[in-house]
Formats: structure tokens, sequence, C-alpha cells
């Protein structure tokens, strides 16, 4: 036998519960009638008389009594279901995975300004540098790098990052640089993303740019995070072509320092990309907009008219 009509149950349902047609028909929010309606509709649908009209009320006959209590096993087991799925929604709160450089020197200490604004929202932070699936619920949104963000269904460009010598203060030993070209007689740390990625500037094109060349003698350590390569330029180990969004914090602190402002700009963009899904948890649609509006602020604070 076909399944019956899921309005003509949920009417029935109703019907033998509140024990009168204008009651159910309220709580549904339809017309007595439409309920009597549904009920005939089931009753012809499975052969069987599921009620008893007396007067003004109803009673459930004998097959309506087996069937009623079946039917409100299963109305149960679909509201737990939604119940479920609303605690799932505000429990896991919003994820979102980035690349790992992205989580230590960006991301991760722009979103306490978010939790200043949304206290009350749950957000989870992972880095990771291989491209989650964002349709299997285990990630809401991604931060990615250039072509890579293509793999994704929405994607959208957050900011276009620059590129600056930085070094520790301590580096310099109180020393002033009287010329670009004088950097590159220190050591120099150099960045190389995996090959999927564009390749960030090199110290190659940073020389050619102020017209010198390279000591390779002097550049012969390579990292693969770029946030390792901050690092080590905090602790006095070289210069750095050190990404600006990544070194706000350590430039204000004074832990890096940044002798020439010459800049050189990423191939490519950082992008943001989303499951549409999260739009229907609670603050998934302000924190979408709230990352547009930090990279906004992003783009403008490494662009070259702003100086560090």
């Amino acid at each position: 036998m076909a399944m019956p009509p899921l309005h003509a149950l949920q009417a029935f349902e109703a019907v033998g519960r509140c024990g009168t047609m204008s009651t159910a028909a309220k709580e549904l929010g339809v017309t007595p009638s439409a309920i009597s309606q549904q009920v005939r509709k089931l009753e012809d649908h499975l052969g069987v008389t599921l009620l008893e009209r007396i007067g003004r009320r109803v009673e459930l006959t004998s097959w309506g009594v087996l069937l009623h209590k079946e039917v409100t096993k299963g109305f149960s087991q679909l509201n737990h279901s939604v119940g479920v799925l609303e605690r799932a929604r505000s429990q896991t709160g919003i994820v979102l995975t980035a690349l790992s450089s992205i989580v230590n020197k960006w991301i991760g200490r722009k979103i306490f300004e978010w939790q200043a604004l949304y206290p009350d929202a749950n957000v989870r932070i992972i880095g990771k540098d291989d491209e989650p699936s964002l349709s299997d619920g285990q990630s809401d949104f991604r931060i990615t790098y250039g072509k890579c963000a293509e793999v994704h269904t929405h994607f959208a460009p957050l900011y276009t990052d620059w590129v600056v010598p930085a070094c520790s203060p301590r580096l310099l030993g109180g020393r002033t640089l009287s010329a670009p070209a004088g950097l590159l007689k220190f050591p120099l740390l150099n960045i190389e993303w995996e090959s999927h990625y564009s390749r960030p500037p090199q110290w190659n094109e940073w020389a050619q740019r102020v017209g010198a060349t390279v000591n390779e003698k002097l550049s012969s350590l390579f990292f693969a995070l770029s946030s390792n390569a901050i690092d080590a330029a905090v602790n006095g180990h070289g210069f750095v072509l050190a990404q600006l969004s990544m070194i706000e914090d350590e430039v204000r602190a004074g832990t890096l320092v940044v002798p020439f402002d010459i800049r050189l700009q990423l191939p490519e963009s950082y992008y943001l990309a989303w499951d549409r899904s999260v739009f229907e948890k609670p603050y998934g649609r302000e924190f979408h907009m709230w990352m547009m509006g930090i990279a906004k602020k992003q783009s403008i604070a490494s662009s070259p008219n702003r100086r560090v």
C-alpha cells in the first residue's frame, strides 16, 4: 500500500489528540472542514473508518486507536529529529577552516573583533592547508588562496596582499641602513609554498626592484609556511619578505621593523568560500558580512598608498 498523504496523517493525529475538529483546526491553522476532508481522504486511502462523530466530538474507532498510537510515535520522532537539527545548529556554531599561516597571523588575531561584536556566537577555527569539502558538514567557511578557491561552489575574493622586507631590531644592532641594497647583506629567509599555489615574491625579485643582486650564501633557508618564516625573523634570524596582513601586530609591538617600505604584490588574492547552509545557522550571515568587511579594510591597509 502506498504511503498516505502526510497532511491527512497530520490532521488525523491532531483530531485524535484534541478530541474535536475545531480544536484540531485551530492548532493547525486551517478550517474544520479542511480537517474533515483530510480525515476522509485518509479513511478512503486505508479503506477503514477511523473516527466516529458524536455530536460536536469525535471518537476513535478501534482501527483509529491502533493507527493513532503509531502515528503519534511517528510525529514524535519527527519532532525529535527537528530538535536534534536545531540543537546541532546552535551548539556546533560556525566552523571556519583556513590556511595555517592565515590562522596564525591573520584571522586568529582578527577574530577577537568578531567576539566583541557577537559574544554569544560560537566560532571554531581550524588550520588546514588541504582544501576541505564544504558540503560534508565539517566546515562552513574556508579561507584559501588563488585558484584553489575554484574547487568550491561559492566563493569571493577577500584581499590581495603585499610583502615588505622586515626584520627584528636586534638583527640591525642599532645600525641604520643607508640604502635598500644594504639589507641584502643580512641572512635572508625564504618562503616557498606548495607547488599548487602561485609562489610569493622572492628575494631576487625584490633585489631586482632596488637594482641589486642576492648573495646566494645568505639566502639558503626556506620555509613552507609564511608564519614560520615571520617567527624566525622575529627571533632575529634574518630578513623576511613578510605579508603586511601578517605582521601588523609585530610592527606595532616593535618586534619587527621595516627599514625600507618597498612592496611587492602577491600574484593572486585570498578568497573566502562557503557552504550556503551556513546562512541557516545562527550568526552565519553576520559572520559572512563581517569577514568581507575586515577583508576590505585589509585591502586598504596593505595598499602601497598606506605606509608601514
